[in-house]
């Protein structure tokens, strides 16, 4: 069995890291041509962390998500690979259709750079998932181009 290529590029003037799907099977799946990449800011945007925010305030009190969001702020980002990330989750990849992903692949197109993904890390002791705190819906449309996608996450221990 062969390896399917993973080509990944930073570019030099903006810093962003480009990940381009590959693959007959990926353009089978999904329309999607091999000349597609992904593009990634460096840092979250502003506007993520509240949302993680409001995310977490389903699963914990005001003082709990006040530490994880400071820690995600000055969390350093790392890469993990799109199809990673959902199965660490336990969550599905959302369809094609759903409203968020059809608005992250569009951003895509037309080679818009996507925020990196905030997330809390999982317990396997516990057999506790990692949490997507924001980005579900950009992890599901990097899916969509290439499972393999490198997507930059800043993630922290609950």
């Amino acid at each position: 069995m062969t390896a399917r290529p993973r080509n990944k590029r930073t570019t030099e003037q903006s810093g962003e890291t480009v990940r381009t799907a590959a693959g007959a099977a990926t353009k089978a799946r999904t329309g999607w041509s091999p000349a597609v990449s992904v593009r990634w800011l460096e840092i979250p945007q502003k506007h993520d962390y509240p949302a993680a925010a409001s995310y977490l305030s389903l699963l914990a009190g005001p003082a709990k998500i006040r530490a994880l969001v400071s820690a995600l702020k000055s969390a350093p980002v790392a890469h993990y690979m799109a199809k990673d990330i959902l199965r660490a989750s336990g969550l599905p990849l959302l369809p094609e259709d759903d409203v968020h992903v059809v608005k992250d692949l569009a951003q895509i197109r037309a080679g818009n750079p996507l925020s990196p993904c905030l997330m809390i890390r999982g317990k396997i002791r516990n057999c506790q998932q990692a949490q997507i705190a924001d980005g579900y819906h950009r992890v599901c449309a990097s899916y969509y181009t290439d499972e393999d996608t490198d997507i930059p996450v800043k993630i922290v221990k609950s």
